[in-house]
């Protein structure tokens, strides 16, 4: 009998249970865990600088010589660059003025400082004209900038609330002392995404403690309605407005908060003379622009005494380091940057104004009169030499010392208490040599 055959019996397989649906599902709701986790840990962003408007609008608030000169280049960009409108209002500070033949030719007057039109006639009933309308007209600021031809497209508009209507990129350049009552008038008229940027060297000071305009424009214009708060800007540089207004080859820094913002500002000024780079330092560079002022007024002693290159170096060398000093004392909580002091902002501008600015042509002259025994005060040698423009360093040496004196720190200011006590304590010019002793 053959053997019995083992019968096969298949295992018994339970049915199979999809689980794809259950793993999508879980996925899911990890994700959606995940982002929610991300959203309220995240940190804020900066406000993107690229939800601009199509056409920027922009908007030149001030027409003295460096705000005339400035237009020059923004009023060929506007025209060429699609990012902006082809029109620039330029708010006009309205005076009148009118042409009359002189020994030395044509030449634009205005009434004398404080002098009133004859009873009962007005400025236009004796033959001056607004200076706005004659802007419009010749496309030249006669008065502040004489013959240089201004793009067609500035507009001089003397209402400052007209001027600054639906601004998207506005830019200030007036005296900080024209701040307090020009700003209210604004009453918000800007566009609620404006940016804005001041091209002001100088600075307020409050309680002893240096105010950078930047700050002052931002906190005036929150005052307006719906209280913006405006990103603030500035451009400071190596720049005499007339050499800039011909054409000549020259830098300047853009310290901005935002590098994206600094470069939509670089867009709007840069030109082929006139070359812009940005730094995330607004305190460094606004700080730069007002105190090197103060450096300039040595220079000024320094070349109405007849000193030398070596001496003016020194004194410029000497200067950069105060100012950086200055900087870190004062507003080391701002994120002062080292190499802001090497752009144009910095040791350029300092080294243009120590050798061609109104401050050090000034003081030469205070400096010499000194020495030949026929002292004139500051304010004489002002309204005789800067045809209505003001004197920024003499009122930034007499703030600074004040913050410097109320830390007691003059010790570590060596050649800026020399300058103050030159300008103001009657020491001697040739005390200027003794910042070494």
């Amino acid at each position: 009998m053959g053997k019995k055959q083992a019968k096969v019996v298949a295992p018994v397989v339970p049915p199979q249970t999809d689980l794809t649906p259950l793993l999508v599902s879980l996925v899911a709701i990890s994700v959606v865990t995940i982002g929610l986790i991300l959203a309220v840990f995240r940190k804020p962003q900066k406000k993107s600088s690229s939800a601009r408007p199509a056409k920027e609008r922009v908007v030149l608030v001030g027409s003295g010589n460096w705000g005339s000169a400035i237009a020059t280049k923004i009023g060929h960009n506007v025209e060429k660059d699609p990012r902006f409108h082809p029109e620039v209002k330029m708010w006009v500070f309205e005076e009148y003025v009118k042409l009359e033949k002189t020994a030395k030719g044509d030449q634009w007057i205005r009434p004398a400082r404080g002098s009133k039109p004859p009873e009962g006639k007005t400025w236009v009933d004796v033959g001056f004209r607004p200076l706005t309308e004659v802007i419009n007209e010749r496309h030249e600021n006669v008065i502040y900038l004489p013959g240089i031809p201004l793009p067609k497209s500035i507009v001089a508009e003397p209402d400052i609330h007209k001027a600054v209507t639906d601004a998207t990129m506005m830019i200030f350049v007036i005296p900080h002392n024209f701040l307090a009552p020009i700003v209210p008038k604004m009453n918000g008229a800007f566009a609620k995404e404006a940016i804005g940027i001041s091209l002001i060297k100088g600075i307020e000071f409050d309680d002893a403690q240096p105010v950078l305009i930047s700050d002052l424009l931002q906190k005036e214009m929150a005052k307006g309605a719906g209280s913006p708060q405006i990103d603030m800007s500035v451009l400071m540089g190596a720049n005499v407005a007339n050499e800039v207004a011909k054409g000549d080859f020259a830098e300047a820094t853009i310290g901005c908060t935002d590098l994206a913002i600094g470069k939509q500002w670089c867009a709007l000024f840069n030109t082929a003379d006139f070359k812009l780079d940005a730094v995330e330092d607004v305190a460094g560079a606004e700080l730069c622009g007002a105190l090197k002022n103060v450096v300039a007024l040595g220079a000024g002693f320094s070349d109405g005494l007849g000193y030398g290159g070596n001496t003016k170096a020194a004194i410029i060398r000497i200067g950069l380091k105060e100012m950086q000093k200055f900087c870190e004392v004062f507003y080391g909580d701002r994120g002062i940057k080292n190499e802001t002091f090497l752009e144009s902002c910095g040791v350029a501008d300092l080294v243009t104004t120590c050798f061609g600015g109104r401050n050090r042509k000034c003081a030469e002259i205070f400096a010499k009169n000194i020495v030949a025994g026929t002292r004139k005060t500051w304010d004489v040698i002002e309204a005789e030499e800067l045809n209505g423009q003001k004197l920024q360093g003499t009122g930034t040496a007499k703030d600074v010392m004040t913050c410097i004196n109320k830390l007691g720190k003059k010790a570590e200011f060596p050649l800026f208490t020399i300058i103050h006590a030159i300008a103001f304590e009657g020491a001697p010019p040739k005390s200027l040599i003794t910042v070494n002793a």
